[in-house]
């Protein structure tokens, strides 16, 4: 059989449109197919976990963990899934490398809390907000779009952010601050309220916002009545991430918060003991359970950490069991008992620190569902004393002197216990020193002399040069630039205190740029105290489940131990500002009788006060002449000729024109000694 050839001016025209109408859709959706392809494996991924862990003075630490990925522009356009448009579109405008942006109400307690571990370090932020940023821009460039990111998150996030638009409210770090190197601004402001307006948007970033997943928990009378809470937005470009980090966007989302749940006891009471921890549950700590996880997000874990302090304290037990799960829950005999039982154990290599490991208990909330929701709950069974890890140095800042005109900023350092700490690189025989950064930043109208810096170790007084060994120091300008210090600290190992000082100058600024509640101070913004040979991470043993979760991988990067310290509040000198209203009172007054005098004499007709007189005097003059008859007859003297008209007409005229001479007068003289 022959198969001939098919002659296409043969085919009818219809039949020839047709088919070039199928040769052009496969032109389309080929690479269309073939981009979807590709695509598949650059997807949009989103992740949300939650970490509790008591805390030794009675409370709880909740730390929510929301992370969203997207691949790179170039591979998916400017459409996105699951990745916020806004975030993705605030990144490509500006040009931003990296930019984290915090609210936070409360102060984060170092030495009750920790100081020593992840969450304390990277999530522990100074009061109010903090917003820093790299920009990918010229050098020439940066100031402008730090100006315009700040109106861009202000609208975002409904918050105060455009004044820190300003030169005199933000600096930029030379290499203190952070390790990142670039084109970096810094600007905090101390006095900003956080309120669920500033919630609302962040949780509006998320997938499911707070409809769904772990975020449902996210009730607002429990988060804002806590004793500390932070929310936290984390931004990071392909070009400022971790080598071998696919290219695209990072978003990462934090909030954590410290409550204080219901002291709800044991079964077993305890008579007068004050070291009890109280039980709690996710139901009784945030007034809600997890019904299931947000069906958008990639895993859904929550995860329950004991302190390594808290390990140590309950080995202790001679019924320990450690590592025995029983079917009632796990760690048959020991110190607490939980209401669910967990899917995976992992235990804290020891490898660095003393004091032990920590242990982590992880959750699925993938397999709970509305009719089986998922509440954790803690009964403690005795009393449990543990310590939390604090920082190698506890760095707290007061003023001091007295006074409108002068004072002094003091920054204390106090040795914590070392000995539990990972000192492996500190040593005094071997030649080492015990390394601080501080980085502070401080406002115009506070005017340092660093000329005055004091060092004392121990102590004893010593020179500047024998202990800093690197400073960068910007001083302020008067409505235009922050004064910005940065120092190098080196301390001998054996240190037990260290106590620098900074005199300054109290400032005078003009009436208009004094605040509403001017005589309750003005803020001078934490200081951040760093200690680059101390590291926070905590290293679990290889496993697939920890190495996908993008909450337990950040916590097992190796990043330096940072601290803030107090907001400091300075109090200048104000004007009274009654004498405006003074003022202004006494004027109106006088400029009211001045007009009111005057306009009652332009006004005034005197032809119809004649009249008035003589209809008057017509009236009553019958009646008015009997009496002055009867009244002269009882006195005995004459009787008195009344008085014309025209004689009290002009004696009307000139007391007026007495009056308008007397305002007259006063009104030149006011001109002449207050005008």
């Amino acid at each position: 059989m022959s198969i001939r050839p098919i002659d296409v001016m043969a085919i009818p025209l219809k039949s020839t449109h047709f088919f070039i109408f199928l040769l052009l859709l496969s032109n389309i959706f080929t690479p269309i197919i073939s981009f979807g392809l590709t695509i598949e494996q650059e997807r949009e991924e989103f992740y949300e976990e939650l970490l509790l862990r008591p805390l030794p003075d009675r409370k709880v630490l909740a730390h929510f963990h929301f992370q969203s990925t997207a691949p790179s522009s170039n591979s998916n356009g400017r459409h996105h899934h699951l990745f916020p448009k806004a975030i993705s579109q605030l990144v490509q405008k500006f040009q931003i490398k990296e930019m984290e942006l915090s609210f936070t109400q409360g102060r984060w307690n170092y030495e009750l809390w920790g100081g020593f571990d992840p969450i304390s370090s990277s999530n522990a932020k100074p009061p109010g907000v903090e917003l820093w940023a790299v920009f990918d821009v010229p050098q020439d460039q940066v100031d402008a779009s730090w100006k315009n990111l700040t109106h861009t998150l202000s609208g975002l996030f409904c918050a105060s952010i455009n004044f820190l638009e300003s030169s005199t409210m933000y600096s930029a770090p030379q290499w203190s601050f952070r390790p990142a190197t670039g084109n970096i601004r810094y600007g905090m402001l101390p006095r900003e309220a956080v309120c669920t307006e500033n919630l609302t948007p962040w949780l509006k970033l998320l997938p499911c916002r707070d409809k769904d997943g772990l975020s449902a928990l996210m009730d607002r009378p429990s988060i804002y009545k806590s004793f500390y809470h932070s929310q936290r937005l984390h931004l990071t470009s392909n070009k400022s991430g971790p080598e071998g980090m696919n290219p695209g966007i990072i978003l990462e989302q934090t909030l954590t918060v410290v409550l204080q749940p219901n002291s709800q006891r044991t079964s077993m009471t305890y008579s007068g003991e004050k070291n009890v921890q109280p039980s709690w549950s996710l139901s009784s700590i945030f007034g809600r359970k997890v019904s299931g996880r947000c069906v958008l997000a990639k895993s859904s874990n929550v995860y329950l950490q004991l302190e390594r302090g808290l390990v140590a304290e309950l080995k202790k037990n001679k019924n320990n069991g450690v590592g025995n799960i029983a079917s009632e829950g796990f760690w048959s005999g020991t110190g607490f008992e939980l209401s669910v039982r967990p899917d995976k154990v992992f235990e804290e290599e020891n490898s660095s620190h003393r004091r032990g490991s920590s242990v982590l208990f992880e959750f699925s909330v993938d397999k709970y569902s509305d009719s089986q929701p998922f509440d954790l709950g803690l009964k403690w069974k005795f009393p449990v004393t543990w310590s939390s890890e604090p920082a190698p140095l506890h760095a707290s800042r007061f003023l001091m002197g007295s006074g409108n005109e002068r004072g002094a900023i003091a920054i204390l350092l106090k040795s914590a216990d070392l000995n539990d700490a990972s000192l492996g690189t500190c040593s005094s025989s071997n030649g080492y020193k015990f390394r601080v950064d501080v980085f502070q930043v401080v406002p115009w109208y506070v005017k340092v002399y660093y000329h005055t810096l004091q060092l004392f170790v121990n102590g004893q007084p010593k020179a500047v040069g024998d202990v800093i060994e690197k400073i960068h120091v910007s001083p302020s300008k008067d409505k235009i630039s922050p004064g910005v210090m940065e120092m190098v600290l080196q301390f001998p190992c054996d240190v037990k205190s260290a106590a620098l000082t900074l005199e300054f100058d109290k400032g005078f600024l003009h009436i208009d740029e004094y605040p509403p509640d001017a005589n309750q101070g003005f803020d001078i913004p934490s200081a951040a105290i760093s200690f680059p040979n101390f590291y926070t991470s905590l290293l679990f043993p290889g496993n697939c489940s920890v190495d996908k979760s993008p909450m337990l991988s950040k916590f097992q990067e190796k990043n330096p131990v940072l601290s803030y310290t107090e907001v400091l509040l300075v109090p200048l000198t104000t004007p009274d500002f009654s004498m405006p209203y003074n003022v202004i009172t006494i004027t109106c007054t006088v400029f009211a009788l001045y007009f009111g005098s005057l306009l009652n004499v332009l006004r005034r007709r005197v032809d119809e006060e004649e009249r008035l007189l003589k209809s008057k005097a017509g009236k009553t003059a019958p009646l008015s002449g009997l009496l002055s008859k009867l009244s002269a007859k009882l006195r005995g003297r004459p009787q008195e000729t009344p008085q014309s008209p025209s004689n009290s007409s002009s004696l009307i005229s000139s007391k007026l024109l007495l009056k308008v001479f007397l305002v007259a007068v006063l009104a030149v003289a006011w001109q002449y000694y207050f005008g």
